[in-house]
């Protein structure tokens, strides 16, 4: 399972979208997430849907990368579908026992949420998969940086949240080997009480966060060596610029947000 995650891994190509500017990606997934918000209706998240795969098309992502990105959510996933399966109660009456009821209402909901679900994480996951993290860093640097007149540390702001970003895999990789040398030396991990398995988590947790300073501790020293002082007086290598692809994906992502809003009043 923890070899499923993928977030914060970048997939090197050169499809339009890997082409896109980094500042564009960035709002053009906001203005997914909202859309996905305001779909009112399994036909208007179908527009999403649509959106969302012929974007990982677009960007020739492959779809094992797509379904691989889903796994570790799945138990967050069951657990919202029963929520909503078993709370709503408004609606044709489908099954009953004892106190537990199940209405047309509260499948509907729970298949409308599980799906929303499903598409933002795969969706959102695009922006890392096609955008290198020293793009994505200078994408939100100069999105943010009219807070620079307010003395925000713009720069710093953005340097941490993409090398936040950028170890993710890495700390799941160092927790991967970790649980296999322990498991090597005969610990049980999977079976037990729940108090056994949190105990049974101490003999990872503690190596996990050594290592975790440590990498940190190593990465500050060679960012001083390299004589990095934050972002005063700083030139880029690449500078980020817009191009025509960029507003046609902009135009083509804002019919499909009016597409939902019209389907929304259709059949409100």
């Amino acid at each position: 399972m923890i070899k499923d995650i993928t977030i914060g891994q970048f997939f090197p190509g050169k499809s339009i979208v890997h082409r896109l500017d980094p500042r564009m990606k960035i709002i053009l997934t906001g203005i997914y997430i909202v859309l996905l918000f305001l779909a009112k209706s399994i036909f208007a998240l179908l527009v999403g849907i649509i959106f969302m795969i012929g974007a990982f098309i677009i960007s020739q992502i492959p779809i094992r990368l797509m379904l691989k990105s889903i796994k570790p959510i799945v138990p967050i996933i069951i657990f919202t579908a029963v929520l909503n399966l078993f709370f709503i109660t408004t609606g044709e009456l489908l099954f009953q026992f004892w106190i537990i009821k199940i209405t047309t209402d509260g499948v509907k909901t729970s298949v409308f949420m599980v799906v929303r679900i499903i598409c933002l994480i795969i969706g959102t996951s695009l922006l890392t998969y096609t955008t290198s993290p020293i793009a994505l860093t200078d994408a939100i640097e100069r999105i943010l940086s009219p807070l620079k007149k307010i003395r925000v540390p713009v720069h710093e702001l953005s340097m941490m949240m993409t090398i936040a970003l950028r170890f993710i895999p890495t700390l799941i990789e160092e927790t991967d080997k970790i649980m296999s040398a322990q498991k090597a030396r005969g610990a049980d991990m999977e079976t037990g009480s729940l108090i056994k398995r949190a105990k049974a988590l101490i003999p990872i947790l503690i190596p996990l966060f050594v290592s975790a300073f440590r990498r940190a501790e190593e990465l500050a020293m060679a960012m001083e060596c390299r004589c990095y002082h934050g972002g005063e007086g700083r030139t880029r290598l690449k500078q980020l610029c817009t191009a025509p692809r960029d507003f046609a994906a902009l135009f083509v992502t804002a019919l499909f947000l009016i597409g939902v809003i019209i389907i929304n009043r259709i059949f409100s």
